[in-house]
């Protein structure tokens, strides 16, 4: 079993930063994720990250070079640093914990936080 809580959300202009922080208890040896939900929408892939010595990552093509998704096992918490937020990110950010495939996939992971709210205005 795992737990996760997400923080770090807010309201920020477009051209911002935020950190959101992914706090995990349980087992790690998971792949992780991070996915967005905005209104109306379904829940789409942001990033991840696999739970092996390799630490791969990935990303969707909108965050590419804007945002960076890592991982420290040791304090369990995963982080999502999101730059240059345009009104398009805003959404409800959740993390997730999983062993599925494909990892941009909802349905290969396993286990999910409660969301944390970002906001980008214009």
């Amino acid at each position: 079993q795992v737990q996760l809580e997400e923080s770090g959300g807010g309201l920020v202009q477009a051209g911002a930063s935020l950190r959101l922080t992914c706090t995990a208890s349980g087992r790690s040896n998971y792949d992780m994720g991070w996915f967005r939900q905005a209104a109306g929408k379904e829940r789409e892939f942001v990033a991840a990250i696999s739970w092996s010595s390799s630490l791969s990552t990935y990303y969707t093509d909108s965050v590419k070079g804007r945002f960076t998704i890592s991982r420290d096992d040791a304090k369990r918490m995963m982080y999502l640093q999101m730059n240059s937020l345009k009104p398009e990110d805003t959404a409800v950010y959740y993390c997730a914990a999983g062993r599925g495939f494909p990892r941009r996939a909802v349905f290969s992971y396993d286990y999910w936080g409660q969301g944390t709210q970002v906001t980008v205005s214009s």
